[in-house]
């Protein structure tokens, strides 16, 4: 079959011929319906060799949908034909966290399909345990793949500081990419707060206008001055950075209001500087990995209403190479997705 993988450090990744894998007990085989694009997976890529945590080669790609295709040994719950989506937060299942519900959080270390094990850049792919697969019935699978990330992952940020987003309020989304344009989405339906996304180019801050932004402006530091103004001085309630720089990180700063939060969810390599003499007094920064699996099933009855839609750029697998240049370009409006 064929797959996208990462073969070596500091290459980029490569379409190949590969074996179609055969599920043993436990484990689940689906047939790829659809497979989003990340930027973690750029940042993983661009680890060092002394850097790099997980096997190669590998497959990418953790935002998976796709048709169960054939069950392991012991597997139940679950019939073939069966459409889903893949929860890709794979714990130990018997830790603290995971017995949470919260597998993002693994004590033991979490790993992900396409983040440590094959993924769902290729034809059919294995999930570990009936317990990751979530049923998405008639959704298109294109839409419903990144649900899994793009979605959960602002609906969890977002979900942690909901008692601040009240009538009244302000929250700003620095970064209307993949994931942002999401928590533009999930803040207008969830909350009543005013919501002001900032991003760079009049095409970003249109899009992120489309997605029902109230405010666009450019993510300068300027914007921080415009924020206050509009706030009567007081500064965002809540800021969500979905860039992850310094840049971004000091911007958050610079716009978060006294006893405000900053919730740092992108995975751009930077930091929020964050001491007494700089940032608003009793301001909480906080960082957001990925969610739980209750979530993804909370974001997929949204789906069904139509509550949350996620635009989408869709490749053949055979383009998912050049996929991945379009994402580092910036050319991505959304979030691209494979299809093989």
């Amino acid at each position: 079959m064929k797959a996208v993988q990462y073969t070596k450090v500091g290459n980029p990744p490569e379409l190949r011929e590969v074996d179609k894998p055969t599920p043993g007990p436990g484990e689940i085989l689906l047939r790829v319906t659809a497979s989003g694009l990340c930027h973690s997976d750029e940042v993983v890529m661009s680890y060092s060799a002394e850097q790099y945590p997980y096997p190669l080669p590998m497959t990418l790609g953790h935002e998976p949908a796709g048709v169960v295709e054939e069950l392991g040994a012991g597997v139940t719950g679950v019939q073939i034909g069966d459409s889903v989506i893949v929860y890709g937060c794979w714990g130990c299942g018997v830790c603290r966290m995971c017995a949470d519900g919260s597998e993002n959080l693994c004590l033991t270390g979490m790993v992900s399909p396409g983040l440590g094990r094959d993924g769902a850049m290729a034809e059919f792919m294995l999930v570990d345990d009936v317990r990751h697969l979530v049923p998405i019935g008639d959704l298109d699978p294109v839409k419903a793949a990144s649900l899994t990330d793009a979605a959960l992952t602002p609906y969890q940020a977002i979900k942690k500081v909901l008692p601040k987003l009240v009538g009244g309020s302000s929250a700003v989304v620095i970064g209307a990419g993949g994931l942002g344009h999401v928590a533009i989405q999930l803040l207008r339906v969830l909350t009543p707060t005013r919501v002001i996304a900032l991003d760079l180019g009049e095409e970003k801050l249109a899009f992120a206008a489309e997605m029902g932004a109230h405010e666009v402006l450019e993510s300068k530091p300027e914007a921080a001055d415009r924020i206050k103004e509009s706030t009567d001085g007081r500064g965002a309630d809540v800021v969500f950075d979905f860039v992850g720089i310094d840049a971004t990180g000091d911007l958050a700063l610079a716009c978060v209001g006294v006893g405000g939060s900053v919730v740092l969810v992108g995975a751009g390599g930077g930091s929020a500087r964050v001491s007494l003499l700089t940032a608003p007094y009793d301001a909480q920064v906080s960082t957001s990995l990925w969610g739980r699996r209750k979530e993804l099933l909370e974001l997929v009855d949204m789906a069904h209403r139509g509550e949350v839609s996620i635009q989408t750029v869709t490749y053949p697998l055979d383009d998912a190479v050049r996929a991945y240049s379009d994402l580092h370009e910036g050319k991505i409006r959304g979030r691209a997705v494979i299809v093989p």
